[in-house]
């Protein structure tokens, strides 16, 4: 046991709420070396490096991953927005435990699900910091009437926008999770427009960042920062990038283990045709199109027939129709002569995609012997 005193150096947690349109998506760009995951695309009018839209919560998991294992991809991971993706996370839920909605389970244990995952969501985010990427957090803000337990009356207040019920299983995750927890709104004052001082107007709306607990919002930091503060990156950039932790250097050498992982940017993309170069942040010319990986792309292709999301997961892992419905064959789910067509929608989302890192250990234990082995 060794006792340390001191500031631990560390990458930064943030998570920023607030009214639709006001300026998040932007705010969370101008961390260094941002990369978004964009769950709502909402960055579509950005010039920001971007995984593809995950389709899936196993797809979202993996892009995570990716950033895990590929050292300099990028120095900030940005989650635009949190509360699209726990609806996946729900879908995802559902889907696994085979039922039409998240109140299908009864007594509450659907959103029990939904905070397990998202807790352990957190935890891969976690594991980010330690290897030193920023995490940011983004999401909506809603009203809701609050009650305090020794008082009396309710008052509206600003909270995370995390599910109409299970807000308070998972919103409380997330703030616990954050160093900071960054309410932006709106400031507006209330002027009198008559002698009399009873009729008012409203005036102002400049953007104002919050950082501290006030009884209308959540909100804290752990940086001195001051209540209130403009909306604007420069208020924290010191606390950001002075404080971020470099990358191992000796993480480098594990680069060319990572090259063998699948590269997310060769997944089609929806959003531009345009490719980035993460360590730059440069556009990469026509010219080197040839040294990504998007030849593999342009040789391993899928049927239209199979849906999007199960199409994302195949793509990331190479995995071909073939080879996929030999596993569906294996486990006996099947006869062999059935089609990819012919299979359920209910057996594609509910075993397939649901269930994509057990269908992914059967196809790799048949790759390791070359073939599916047949009982």
């Amino acid at each position: 046991m060794q006792i340390t005193r001191g500031r631990i150096k560390s990458a930064k947690k943030v998570v920023c709420y607030g009214p639709e349109g006001i300026g998040k998506s932007t705010f969370a760009s101008r961390f260094p070396d941002a990369v978004f995951i964009d769950t709502e695309g909402s960055t579509k009018d950005m010039d920001v490096a971007r995984l593809p839209r995950p389709s899936s919560w196993e797809h979202l998991l993996q892009e995570i991953q990716y950033i895990k294992n590929t050292p300099g991809v990028c120095k900030t991971l940005v989650i635009d927005t949190v509360d699209w993706a726990e609806q996946i996370c729900v879908d995802y839920i559902c889907d696994k435990y085979h039922k039409d909605g998240v109140e299908a389970f009864g007594y509450g244990n659907g959103y029990v699900y939904v905070k397990e995952e998202l807790g352990r969501f957190l935890n891969r985010l976690e594991d980010l910091v330690e290897i030193g990427v920023n995490v940011v957090l983004t999401a909506h803000a809603h009203i809701k009437k609050f009650e305090q337990p020794d008082e009396m009356g309710s008052y509206d207040r600003w909270e995370l926008k995390l599910g109409k019920k299970t807000s308070s299983q998972t919103a409380p995750l997330v703030k616990e999770w954050a160093d900071m927890l960054l309410f932006v709104n709106y400031k507006t004052y209330s002027v009198a427009v008559d002698d009399k001082g009873k009729k008012h107007k409203a005036q102002g709306g400049k953007r104002i960042m919050y950082t501290s607990h006030h009884p209308c919002w959540d909100a804290k930091n752990r940086y001195g920062l001051p209540d209130e503060c403009e909306f604007d990156y420069e208020v924290i950039r010191s606390i950001v990038e002075n404080t971020a932790v470099k990358t191992n250097a000796d993480a480098r050498q594990n680069e060319k283990k990572a090259n063998e992982l699948p590269d997310f940017m060769s997944l089609p993309e929806a959003d531009t045709d345009e490719q980035v170069d993460f360590d730059t942040g440069q556009k990469i010319p026509e010219k080197k199109e040839q040294k990504t990986d998007m030849s593999q792309s342009e040789v391993f292709r899928l049927n239209d027939y199979i849906p999007k999301a199960l199409q994302d997961l195949m793509y990331v892992n190479l995995v071909s129709e073939e080879e996929l419905l030999e596993a569906v064959y294996h486990r006996g789910f099947f006869p062999r002569s059935t089609p990819f067509q012919n299979l359920p929608a209910e057996f594609v989302d509910g075993c397939l995609i649901a269930a994509w890192p057990k269908v992914m250990a059967v196809i790799n234990e048949a790759r390791s012997k070359r073939e599916i082995p047949f009982d």
